[in-house]
């Protein structure tokens, strides 16, 4: 794997850091998908928060709900998932030094700098690029927190729905590292390319041809898919409901629930993921994890990016590039 140094150059780091505002995608209700270019004050990072210079940052399904939710305000940034470099260490001495390389999970992603609690960051090690680290944070928590939780090992029998997808590629990976069996299911044959290299023993179109009970279900598409997938639960198996891209209800049968035991867990990320994201990133460095990055681009070009997004013509995360520096 190629040595990546993205390391921001000196005087654009000076500005950077003096600088009273900062750039950032942020909620704007007259904007496309209610997201647009906005100006906000550089964030004034704690005593246990570092300053970062954001390079990349991932996109995902969570930030356009964000934007229509609520959940973000009018005029603050959106995001998650981003990659940079460390502008200024926190001051009291915990967390990554200044100019460490490091990937964050933290709200108000989408900056051009951002303050982030030091228990909300990892440093990135030298092999792994700083836009394949940004690919990491939503969807590689989701995928080792789901499958942990369900616990996943030798023997277990893993089906992921909607594979293709940023949790699902992640998912049928680590599922595979643990030493289950896993069942990729994705929709359509194309979609399934690579799949199989990831570490899927199957690869099946929908839910055809799926006539084994699984132990853990990994679900990210919702409505009829999770229907099924809850069918084909054994008893004492773990669905964890982690994604709903198809927009459908799930309509359940009579009596659906009632048998023996099976669990359906809702899920959400949580942002204490400091050793998650260490776990996650020492995993790409080793080569066992490869983030498969299906769009890339300037984030000049974001609306082009969730347009792909949303027609499900991304195959991975989408990554885009902030910094000129990157």
């Amino acid at each position: 794997m190629a040595n990546y140094r993205d390391v921001p150059a000196e005087p654009g780091t000076e500005r950077a850091e003096t600088s009273t505002s900062t750039r950032a995608l942020i909620v704007d209700p007259s904007a496309d998908s209610n997201i647009g270019f906005g100006e906000v004050a550089t964030p004034v990072a704690g005593p246990h928060q570092i300053l970062v210079g954001v390079q990349y940052a991932a996109l995902n399904y969570a930030d356009l709900n964000n934007a229509r939710s609520g959940r973000v305000p009018v005029g603050a940034p959106l995001g998650l998932d981003a990659a940079g470099i460390v502008l200024r260490g926190a001051t009291d001495g915990s967390g990554p030094p200044r100019r460490s390389r490091v990937v964050l999970f933290a709200d108000g992603a989408f900056a051009e700098r951002v303050a982030v609690d030091v228990s909300a960051v990892a440093e990135v090690p030298d092999g792994v690029g700083l836009a394949e680290a940004a690919a990491l944070p939503t969807a590689g928590l989701a995928a080792l927190r789901s499958l942990r939780s369900a616990g996943v090992g030798p023997g277990k029998r893993v089906l992921v729905t909607g594979a293709s997808g940023g949790v699902g590629r992640y998912a049928v990976t680590l599922a595979a590292l643990a030493g289950a069996y896993v069942v990729a299911s994705v929709g359509s044959p194309a979609r399934g390319d690579g799949l199989a290299d990831a570490g899927a023993d199957e690869v099946v179109e929908g839910m055809a041809g799926i006539n084994e009970p699984v132990d853990i279900v990994v679900e990210t598409v919702g409505g009829r898919q999770l229907v099924r997938a809850w069918e084909l639960l054994a008893a004492g198996g773990s669905l964890q409901s982690i994604g709903w891209t198809s927009a459908e209800p799930a309509v359940f049968p009579p009596y659906a629930t009632v048998g023996p035991p099976k669990t359906l867990t809702s899920y959400v990320n949580e942002f204490d993921a400091a050793a998650d994201l260490a776990q996650l990133v020492r995993l790409v460095a080793e080569g066992a994890v490869v983030p498969e990055i299906g769009w890339r681009g300037s984030w000049e070009r974001f609306d082009e990016a969730v347009d792909a997004l949303r027609g499900r013509r991304v195959a991975g995360k989408v990554v885009f590039q902030l910094s000129s520096h990157a």
